[in-house]
Parts: C-alpha cells; sequence; structure tokens
C-alpha cells in the first residue's frame, strides 16, 4: 500500500463523525487488511454488560468497508451488498476489536472476512465474540 492511500483511508476514518461518535481507533491499515477499536460506552451495551448486536454489526459493516477500500489501488468509495455476523458467545469486555481480510477483490465486487475479538483495557484478554462474511460492491 502506498503512503498516499494509506492517508487517505486514515483521513476518510478520522472525518467520520460516526467513528469519532463511537471513539473508534484505527489500529492497522495494509492492503487487503484493516483493524480498528472501539471502547465500550453505556449506549452499546445491554443490561447484563455485554456489547448489544448492533453495534458489533456496524462495526463488522464499517471495519468490512475499510477493508474492501485497501484492496483498490485507487481512492474509491464502496458500499455494503450483503453482511452475515455469525455471534459466538456474549461479547462481555472492555472494547471491542475488528480485524477484517479482503479474502476475495474483484473489479466491483469484495468479499470480506472480519472478526470480531472483545479485550481488555490492558489488551491482555482477547475473546473471539463474533465471525462474519460480507460483500461489499465498488461503486466509485
Amino acid at each position: 500500500m502506498t503512503p498516499e492511500k494509506k492517508q487517505l483511508i486514515t483521513n476518510s476514518f478520522n472525518r467520520s463523525e460516526t467513528l469519532k461518535f463511537y471513539k473508534a481507533e484505527l489500529l492497522e491499515v495494509e492492503t487487503d487488511f484493516i483493524s480498528m477499536k472501539i471502547p465500550k460506552m453505556d449506549l452499546m451495551t445491554r443490561k447484563a454488560g455485554m456489547f448489544n448486536g448492533a453495534m458489533i454489526a456496524s462495526l463488522v459493516d464499517v471495519s468490512s468497508g475499510y477493508a474492501a477500500v485497501s484492496h483498490y489501488e485507487e481512492d474509491c468509495y464502496v458500499v455494503t451488498v450483503e453482511l452475515k455476523v455469525n455471534y459466538l458467545r456474549p461479547a462481555i469486555g472492555d472494547a471491542l476489536v475488528s480485524k477484517s481480510y479482503v479474502i476475495k477483490g474483484g473489479a466491483k465486487i469484495s468479499v470480506i472476512r472480519t472478526e470480531i475479538y472483545t479485550v481488555d483495557e490492558n489488551n491482555e484478554s482477547e475473546s473471539h465474540v463474533a465471525t462474519s462474511l460480507v460483500t461489499m460492491m465498488k461503486i466509485k
């Protein structure tokens, strides 16, 4: 990935009002791979303290989109075609971490596998809480 492409992705991430609201952090940016982290906030959790499924699905969608964008050399825009999430266990932790991998990048359509983990505040304990398969379409 060129430094310019990495900067385009970082700038886009930093401009997102939603990601600012969620206090999201971009952890890694590589060709065909993106990782991000979102700290726990009360609005993201169920009464029992675990992250709710909507928050996990939202992170899957955003992280998968950035992974798809990382695949293309040029600046582009992608939209979600299909999103499937399997919730593996209750998402109990201090933050959510996504790891999104492009498994098939095409001229228009990309397929991304995104894994979601919870971590404690020291990043010492990681639990795999969801797995997903997402299809993205390049529209620009």
